[in-house]
């Protein structure tokens, strides 16, 4: 209940945060600008709607993450709230766990929003165009897409528990450019291992390899590729993938709670 009470509170706090507003209207006019930008390609205005929309839910998300979390935990600390939050009959770990369900609830309230404006841009292109999107009107195409959403939004939920993380332990400006960096090296990872291995140094290889296996890899939960052509993805790879993300979010969050539980605010 105490969790539930946080998370609801933390919910609410959210949502009146001009930054959520601009963010979600920014996305919403780059997912309806993709129809124009597919019209100047010859025949593969589809793929550029799907492409930029799921681009554009995985971008602003991970800002929303970034930029509401890194300061959810410091902006309490600063304004002192902290001392009569904790003073209560509240746990440490209850405080941080209801301040990351908070902000995954708003998370999700806004993929679902970009989702739905994604859909109705592909509908709508289908009835100015009287093209049949590819892969839209059928089952793997229905399919295909709410992997892909789903899988951006278990990315999503690492990157909102890395920007807690660094909530708790560092100011808000480095903390955003901390967590934005955990996203771009995240999905870099692959390319840094290929590029110690090309390297033929034995330092650079152990380096990258480091680099490699202690960071997310965030290419993982990225089959926008694989949607946009509509090839199917293997069930096994999704649920290895969604397991994968909710250990490295565990770990994560259990670092958040171990950090904040060294803490002396009272």
């Amino acid at each position: 209940m105490v969790i539930k009470a946080i998370a609801v509170n933390t919910f609410k706090e959210a949502i009146r945060d001009k930054i959520l507003y601009n963010l979600l209207i920014f996305t919403i006019i780059i997912i309806a600008a993709s129809v124009l930008v597919g019209r100047l390609t010859i025949g593969e205005d589809q793929r550029v709607i799907k492409d930029i929309g799921l681009a554009s839910i995985s971008l602003f998300g991970m800002l929303m993450a970034t930029f509401v979390g890194t300061s959810l935990v410091h902006k309490e600390i600063q304004k002192k709230t902290i001392y009569t939050i904790l003073s209560k009959p509240i746990k440490r770990y209850q405080f941080i766990m209801g301040k990351y369900c908070g902000l995954l609830l708003t998370i999700c309230v806004n993929v679902a929003i970009m989702t739905i404006v994604l859909f109705i841009v592909l509908a709508i292109h289908k009835v100015l165009f009287g093209k049949q999107i590819h892969g839209y009107d059928n089952s793997i195409g229905y399919m295909m897409l709410t992997k892909a959403v789903a899988l951006t939004f278990f990315e999503l939920m690492l990157i909102t528990s890395i920007a807690i993380l660094f909530s708790t332990i560092s100011t808000p400006t480095l903390s955003v450019f901390f967590t934005i960096g955990f996203y771009v090296i995240g999905h870099l990872t692959g390319d840094l291992k290929e590029f110690g291995v090309a390297s033929n140094s034995v330092f650079l290889e152990k380096i990258s390899s480091i680099i490699y296996y202690l960071l997310p890899n965030l290419e993982n939960f990225n089959i926008r590729a694989e949607m946009v052509r509509n090839i199917s993805v293997n069930v096994n790879f999704i649920l290895y993938v969604i397991a994968y993300g909710i250990i490295y979010m565990t770990a994560i969050l259990l670092i958040t709670i171990l950090s904040m539980e060294k803490k002396e605010f009272i």
